[in-house]
This record gives C-alpha cells, structure tokens and sequence, in this order.
C-alpha cells in the first residue's frame, strides 16, 4: 500500500513537474524565495500591530517567531527521522525531471519547510486579521499553496512533501493563533488600539 502511494506521489510528481516551461521558470524561482517575501512578510505584520496596543503585539511577534521556529525544527525532525530523498536526488528520476533550481537543496525533503511555514503563517495572520479584511485569510490560503506548488515546479518536492507540510502548517496556525488570544487576554492586552482612518 505504502510503495503504491510514493508510485503515485512519484508519477504526479513527473507530471507536475514536467509542465513547466523556461518562459515560466524565472517567476516560480522568484516566487518560492522566501528572501523575497520579506517585503509582504512586513506589510501584513504592519497590519496586525495597527489593530493592537504594545503589550499584544509584543506577544504576537514572539509567538510568531515562536511558530515559524516550531514549524522549521519539526520538518527537520521528520526529513531526518524519515529520509525521503527528494527526487532531485534521485538517479533514476533527474533525467526525467526538470530541475529549475541552481541546486537541489538539502538531501531529504519529507515534509516540506516552505509548505509548512507558509501555510502556518496564513492560517495565523489571516486570522488574526480577520475582522478588518474579510477575504485575507483565502487570499493568503491561496498564496501558500502556490507557494507549495513552486517546491514542486522547481523540482525539489514530491506532491505528497508539499501536501504534509500544508496540513501540518494549518494545523501549527490555528493553534498558535489560538495560544496567541489565550496569552493576550490573559495579560489584558487585548483592547483594541485606535487605527487612523
């Protein structure tokens, strides 16, 4: 059962994969560089501290640093306890792959980091964020698959590495979002702060 699974993750993988083209590759190389994400990173947490006094957004950024630290160790945990190479790796599979990146990264790819944290952060901010942008969380669902879908297209994850890293990032958002309106009215930090119109 478990060697029928990986043939299919292997056969959608090759199929994922094998749909993209150089016209596309520059975008997709930009798209799933976390480095250049910082500038969006920045603006949505602007947008939560505009909604917040001091105390609150302190433990929000702790908690996010928090998360994002969770969410890394726990995807280094599993690539090591599980060493699923990543097909780039894979002798077999990289004359019939395309791979887009300089270099296939690190060894073992079960489950992917950038699927993880970036669906974690969604989950997180878009809930925060909730009550003052109403569609922020679907469009912040969207960007992280997108994201998921990019370790694919450049040729460094299986489906399924991206479709565990997801679950387990919506999973580590929603409770760390949870953990976070626990601890802010726990500390009586939660009354809203008075945004300028």
């Amino acid at each position: 059962m478990i060697d029928q699974i990986l043939q299919l993750d292997t056969e959608v993988f090759i199929f994922l994969n094998s749909l993209g083209t150089p016209t596309w590759d520059p975008f997709w190389l930009a798209y799933t560089s976390k480095f250049n994400w910082i500038p969006f990173y920045a603006i949505l947490l602007y947008l939560i501290s505009r909604q917040m006094k001091i105390k609150a957004i302190i433990i929000t950024m702790v908690l996010v640093a928090l998360m994002i630290l969770v969410t890394d160790q726990v995807t280094n945990l599993f690539k090591d306890g599980f060493h699923r190479l990543r097909p780039c790796h894979l002798a077999e599979l990289i004359d019939g792959m395309r791979l887009v990146k300089a270099n296939c990264g690190g060894q073992y790819g079960f489950f992917s980091g950038h699927a993880s944290n970036t669906m974690a952060a969604a989950f997180f901010i878009g809930l925060t964020l909730k009550k003052r942008f109403k569609y922020m969380l679907y469009f912040l669902i969207v960007w992280a698959l997108l994201m998921g879908y990019s370790r694919i297209y450049i040729g460094v994850h299986y489906p399924l590495d991206v479709l565990l890293g997801t679950i387990f990032g919506v999973i580590t958002g929603t409770l760390f979002y949870k953990l976070n309106g626990f601890l802010i009215d726990k500390f009586n930090a939660n009354t809203p702060k008075k945004t300028i119109a």
